[in-house]
């Protein structure tokens, strides 16, 4: 029993001490990253990737834009033209239109 009690006691105090100890170079930590972050050299890379990631965005979507709509014209079955898989016409019921 007295082993259980000291080995409790024990993991309490590292515990502790543990907490302690992690929370303050988590904040010494947290302040140097600020820092780094802040500085200007920090903030001219952080604005050129911005850049060139918005400049990459733009060219994947007219990339994507210029073969979009020939290959899903391809690959979309016939159902999804103005008739129905069984030959039927598809219109909406309420409206009596085509869709």
């Amino acid at each position: 029993m007295i082993n259980k009690l000291t080995f409790v006691t024990g993991l309490a105090i590292g515990y502790v001490l543990g907490t302690k100890a992690g929370r303050e170079r988590y904040e010494q930590i947290r302040k140097l990253s600020g820092t780094v972050a802040g500085s200007p050299p920090a903030r001219k890379a952080g604005h050129a990737a911005a850049g060139i990631g918005r400049e990459a965005g733009v060219k994947a979507g007219r990339a994507i834009g210029d073969h979009l709509p020939e290959r899903v014209g391809r690959h979309l079955p016939d159902r999804f033209a103005k008739h129905g898989t069984n030959g039927t016409s598809v219109t909406n019921s309420r409206y009596g239109q085509g869709l």
